[in-house]
C-alpha cells in the first residue's frame, strides 16, 4: 500500500504558524524587558515619588566609590573623630583605609575570634569592652590613641602605620585600601567640596520623627564641645511667626524650628579658606547621617541638598536664608 507523504513543513502554509509563535514570544520577551526596566527605573530613580535605592557617592578628578549610607556614616564619624583631635587628612586616610580592610566599614558585632566593631578590635587585647568597641566614636578614639603614637606616622607608607597600630596578620592587605580611603578622606574633611552626596531610599516627605536635638547630640559628639550647633530661632516679627506657624502647623513646628545652624568658622580657622573647608565637612557629614538622623535639607553658602532631589546631589540654592546665614551649615530634619 502507498503510504501518503505528509505536507512537506517547507510549505509557506506549514511555516507561517512557526512564525507567528517565534514573533508571538518575541513580544512577550519584550514586554517582560520593558516591565523589568520600568521596575529598575521606579526604584533605583525614584521616578513617580517611588522608592529609590540608597547611596552614597563619592566624585572627584581622582576617581569615584560608591558606599551604602551605613559605611558612608561610619566613615564620616571617623573623620570627625579625627578633626576633633585637631589631626591630619592623613590620618584619616590612614584610618579608613585600616577600617575598610576589617569591617568593609560597617561596625560588625562578630569577627575573628573576640574582633568587633569598626576596626575589629579585641575585648581580650585591651581595646575595651565589646560594648564600648561597638560604639564607632569610642573605636575611632581608641584607634588614633595608638595612631599618634608612632613617631612620624604621617609620612610612614600606609601599611606600616596602620600595622604598628592594628598588628594584623595580614599587614599587606591595608595598601588595595588606600585609593579609595584617600579619595573619600578628601572629602569627608572638606577638601574637595560637594564631592560626597547621598540618595535616600524615599522621597522627603514620606519620613517623619527627625531630632534637632539629636542633631546637636551627634554633632558634639563626634566633632567636640566647640562645634556650637544650635537650633534656628523662628522669625522676629510676630507677623512672619503666625504666617510661618500657619504653613507648617503648630503640631511639629516650621523649618526653622527643625534646622540645626552650625558656625562654619572655628577657633583657630579664621582663614577663609579655612571656614570653607571645615563648612563643607560639616555639610557632608550631615548627608552621610541623612539617612539615619532623618535630614530633610543641608545647606552651605549657595549650595544645597535635598531629600526630595537626593539623586540630583548638590544644587545652587537662590534662598535668601542661605545668603543671610552664608557662614553657616544649616541642617534640617523631617517633621
Amino acid at each position: 500500500m502507498r503510504v501518503p507523504k505528509p505536507p512537506s513543513t517547507s510549505t509557506p502554509a506549514a511555516r507561517a504558524p512557526r512564525r507567528r509563535g517565534r514573533a508571538a514570544r518575541l513580544v512577550t520577551a519584550g514586554l517582560v524587558l520593558l516591565g523589568v526596566a520600568g521596575y529598575a527605573a521606579y526604584h533605583l530613580a525614584g521616578v513617580g515619588g517611588g522608592p529609590r535605592h540608597p547611596a552614597c557617592t563619592v566624585t572627584t578628578q581622582a576617581g569615584s566609590l560608591t558606599l551604602e549610607p551605613q559605611q558612608a556614616a561610619n566613615a564620616s564619624t571617623i573623620a570627625a573623630v579625627a578633626t576633633s583631635r585637631g589631626l591630619p587628612e592623613r590620618a584619616v586616610t590612614i584610618a579608613l583605609a585600616t577600617s575598610m580592610q576589617e569591617s568593609a566599614l560597617r561596625n560588625l558585632d562578630h569577627g575573628d575570634r573576640d574582633s568587633v566593631g569598626l576596626f575589629q578590635q579585641r575585648p581580650s587585647q585591651g581595646w575595651g569592652t565589646a560594648a564600648q568597641i561597638m560604639d564607632p566614636v569610642y573605636a575611632s578614639n581608641e584607634f588614633f590613641d595608638g595612631l599618634v603614637k608612632i613617631h612620624g606616622y604621617s609620612r610612614l607608607p600606609l601599611t606600616v602605620a596602620a600595622q604598628k597600630v592594628q598588628k594584623s596578620g595580614f599587614p599587606q592587605a591595608y595598601a588595595k585600601h588606600e585609593a579609595d580611603a584617600a579619595l573619600l578622606a578628601g572629602a569627608l574633611t572638606g577638601r574637595h567640596a560637594g564631592a560626597l552626596t547621598c540618595v535616600t531610599p524615599v522621597a522627603a516627605g514620606t519620613v517623619s520623627g527627625g531630632d534637632p536635638a539629636k542633631v546637636r547630640q551627634r554633632l558634639v559628639r563626634e566633632f567636640g564641645a566647640d562645634v556650637a550647633p544650635r537650633t534656628t530661632e523662628t522669625p522676629a516679627d510676630p507677623r512672619d511667626k503666625a504666617a510661618q506657624d500657619a504653613k507648617n502647623g503648630a503640631r511639629g513646628g516650621g523649618p526653622a524650628r527643625r534646622t540645626v545652624s552650625v558656625p562654619s568658622a572655628q577657633a583657630g580657622n579664621e582663614a577663609r579658606g579655612d571656614e570653607s573647608r571645615r563648612g563643607w565637612e560639616l555639610a557632608q557629614w550631615a548627608v552621610a547621617h541623612a539617612h539615619e538622623l532623618k535630614v530633610e535639607k543641608v545647606s552651605f553658602g549657595n549650595h544645597e541638598w535635598a531629600a526630595e532631589t537626593s539623586d540630583r546631589g548638590w544644587t545652587a540654592s537662590n534662598s535668601d536664608a542661605a545668603h543671610k546665614t552664608a557662614g553657616d551649615v544649616r541642617i534640617t530634619v523631617a517633621q
